[in-house]
């Protein structure tokens, strides 16, 4: 309902180019095209029309109801009642909207507001329309030109961190509540300080790392969106060492770090989901993201995701004072054939250039004398009881 032009074109104009349609009994079902001039009482409508050509009506304010209607709800829809029965005018002309709102009498303030209101919500949806359209082209053009990366990189930064937390927390809560959660003992300390010495090295950390260590001899340690880590007890077992625990902690974090589990769920929702990310809609993410459940337990990374969480878990250890051959000596032995088929490889699979790898950036990294920690390993292990089994 609003314009910004001169006046004078709606109302002393002495043109008679139509600019409204009006509907009426004796008016054809298509509508009569006429002129509206605002005047300081109430309307003159001037209808052009072989038969009616010049015919004009004078209608007051006081007879007058407005409201916003159309095919689009983008018109202004004037209605009063005369002998001939009522008569409907349909104004879209921003000139004499606004002309005819600043003579309106107070009785036709808020019906106007309400127009007003009406019609810019339906411009808003338009925008949004022609938006989510030309995004749709721009994410094809981007995914053509740039490759489907660019835009999973871009809608994952859409995604603030307290969503991302609360998408973990809801996969992380229904999974413990069918788990033996161990919420004592030496290896719950251990791996608490594990924790600890790791998460004083982040700068920046925009998580709250929950880790906790469920009852399992399974083999294996897996991270969530949002900063949530489970470690089983058989991967505890497994270890000879609180460093190569540390290790795969370490690698564990930097994938929450790097955001890489949201990378793969996102990526696997598809082109308009992402594209609707990109645009705003990150609300309906979660949404999407919630019904996935144990899906989320289950993701496996590609090649140049676990490269990044190995090397800058390697990092993060050698910042912590921690000894990063840990980590190496934990990944080697859990590859060896003899060694069966481990839970942990199955998401995070080890190859010997992945090994060759690390022990490369190992070897670049500052020297550094490692701090031990404060626990006895060997008496972590003896109350975790028996030794671990392979999964299958």
């Amino acid at each position: 309902m609003e314009s910004s032009s001169s006046s004078s074109s709606a109302s002393a104009s002495s043109s008679t180019f139509p600019n409204a349609l009006c509907f009426g009994d004796e008016f054809p079902a298509s509508g009569l095209p006429c002129f509206v001039q605002v005047a300081a009482d109430g309307l003159t409508i001037t209808f052009e029309s072989e038969g009616a050509n010049g015919a004009r009506e004078v209608v007051p304010f006081s007879a007058l109801t407005v409201s916003a209607g159309g095919l689009d709800h983008d018109h202004l829809v004037v209605k009063w009642a005369n002998v001939q029965g009522e008569r409907t005018l349909y104004l879209k002309n921003p000139d004499v909207i606004r002309t005819f709102r600043q003579a309106a009498p107070d009785h036709l303030s808020l019906p106007f507001a309400q127009a007003a209101e009406r019609v810019r919500q339906v411009r808003h949806r338009r925008r949004l329309v022609w938006s989510l359209v030309g995004g749709v082209i721009l994410a094809t053009v981007l995914g053509l030109w740039f490759g489907a990366d660019l835009l999973v990189e871009l809608a994952v930064s859409r995604i603030p961190v307290e969503w991302e937390h609360k998408l973990g927390e809801s996969a992380y809560r229904d999974f413990l509540t069918h788990q033996e959660v161990m919420k004592d003992g030496p290896a719950v300390t251990a791996l608490g300080e594990m924790t600890q010495r790791l998460t004083e090295q982040i700068p920046n950390n925009p998580y709250k790392f929950e880790v906790t260590v469920v009852k399992s001899d399974v083999v294996n340690a897996f991270a969530l969106p949002g900063g949530y880590v489970v470690v089983f007890t058989g991967l505890m077992k497994k270890a000879e060492s609180g460093e190569e625990v540390a290790g795969v902690l370490s690698h564990e974090l930097n994938h929450v770090l790097q955001r890489h589990g949201l990378e793969r769920i996102v990526k696997s929702l598809g082109l308009l989901t992402v594209v609707a990310i990109v645009l705003g809609d990150q609300q309906g993410l979660v949404g999407i993201m919630k019904q996935l459940g144990v899906e989320l337990l289950t993701l496996k990374f590609g090649r140049e995701q676990e490269t990044e969480a190995d090397l800058t878990g390697l990092q993060l250890l050698q910042r912590a004072k921690i000894d990063p051959s840990g980590m190496i000596r934990f990944f080697e032995r859990l590859s060896e054939k003899d060694e069966g088929r481990m839970e942990w490889l199955s998401t995070h699979p080890m190859s010997t250039a992945r090994a060759d790898r690390l022990k490369t950036e190992l070897a670049a990294l500052p020297k550094k004398s490692p701090e031990p920690f404060t626990f006895d390993w060997k008496h972590v292990q003896a109350s975790l009881g028996s030794q671990p089994v392979a999964a299958p």
